[in-house]
């Protein structure tokens, strides 16, 4: 047939492509090309068709075994000549295909097809609620309890949540005569196409309240604020979230309630820095104490901790603490912290300081420091 690609080429697949493959193949040429994707695009419709017809062959065990032994001949006789396989030139109705065929592909691409919709009776959890609580360093390491509260619904103690006035009772939808659900079709470019849509006078309930009930409304719920108490795990880091299952909104025809979905937000602390199960902090040293040595004392979040720092110990020289970092949120163990030992170099020294930091260098490199000399050679004539 003079004009026709292969239909392989035109799916872009190769001939020993399964279902599968035909199938994402086409979702995604049809995404792209669909007329209501690209209105007014008589080119974009033209590729739309012809992946259409191709995969309408393909997709058919005994059409595909066909047209791989005789390819676009196979369908000449009876098939609507140049059209193609019934009709697919004209697009007439895409020979003859049915709701399933397009339900199927298209369904979850534009809301069409014969895809079912979920029964809108049927128990829906609730809604999750979100707040932020603010803890310290020491608390994210230690753990905490921390009450908060919180604005949520809960089920009116007037009409039981029925939403109607005492007395009185919801009545069946007229519309949808109680199933939440009606049907329509609507005629497209691809065929007769049935859709199945929410009822707009129940709202997909089934049910219609005449009478309602004038504490909610209708509603079922009235709102109101609760105090809930966040055990907070120790380990917990900043920017986690902690979440409390049946502490959120309640659920629709007696599902469960939803979340409470709790970010935990830590505080900076003035000393330590945590990543991870880690922490990290600065400990400034003496000048005698980095060359000589010394015991020094070093905070942690689990107290103070007796470190011998070793002669000649630089500026820079990390330490570790095994232990002395956050414990594991899930599982055992801590993290280790680590010290950055730092050499402190003053801004001021004293005049007796000055003159023995004189005479050390003096005594390391031989020299002397400008000026000394001189001093000491006055001092001489004098005498």
């Amino acid at each position: 047939m003079a004009g026709k690609r292969d239909y392989y080429e035109v799916l872009g697949v190769n001939k020993n492509a399964d279902e599968s493959e035909l199938k994402r193949a086409y979702r995604k040429l049809a995404k792209k090309y669909h007329p209501d994707m690209n209105p007014g695009d008589q080119d974009a419709e033209a590729k739309f068709k012809e992946a259409t017809e191709a995969y309408a062959v393909l997709s058919d065990a005994d059409k595909r075994r066909m047209y791989d032994q005789y390819g676009h001949a196979a369908f000449e006789n009876g098939g609507g000549g140049d059209g193609g396989y019934g009709g697919f030139g004209g697009f007439e109705g895409f020979g003859g295909f049915g709701s399933d065929f397009f339900g199927d592909i298209f369904g979850d691409l534009f809301g069409g097809g014969s895809r079912r919709s979920t029964n809108p009776n049927a128990p829906q959890k609730g809604t999750s609620l979100r707040v932020a609580i603010n803890i310290s360093f020491e608390d994210a390491i230690f753990g905490c309890k921390k009450e908060i509260e919180v604005k949520l619904k809960d089920t009116c103690k007037t009409c039981g949540g029925s939403g109607c006035a005492p007395g009185t009772s919801p009545e069946t939808c007229k519309n949808c005569n109680g199933t939440g659900q009606v049907s329509y079709t609507q005629q497209t470019i691809l065929g007769t196409i049935r859709n199945v849509a929410t009822c707009s006078h129940c709202g997909g309930s089934g049910r219609v309240i005449k009478d309602k009930c004038r504490d909610c409304h209708g509603t079922g719920f009235i709102s109101v604020r609760k105090k809930v108490e966040i055990d907070v795990p120790a380990g917990i880091d900043n920017g986690q979230t902690i979440r409390i299952q049946g502490r959120g909104e309640p659920g629709k025809n007696g599902g469960e309630r939803g979340d409470l979905l709790v970010d935990v937000r830590v505080a900076s602390h003035k000393i330590f820095q945590r990543e991870g199960r880690d922490i990290y902090s600065v400990y400034l040293l003496s000048f005698p104490e980095a060359a000589l040595g010394a015991e020094i004392t070093i905070p942690t979040v689990y107290g103070d901790v007796l470190y011998n720092v070793s002669e000649g110990t630089q500026t820079n020289t990390r330490i570790r603490l095994k232990g002395k970092g956050a414990p594991a949120l899930r599982g055992s163990g801590h993290g280790d912290q680590y010290v950055t030992l730092i050499v402190d170099v003053p801004k001021k020294l004293s005049k007796e300081a000055k003159e023995a930091l004189e005479n050390y260098e003096s005594i390391v490199t031989g020299k002397t420091r400008p000026g000394k000399e001189t001093k000491k050679k006055k001092g001489f004539g004098r005498k």
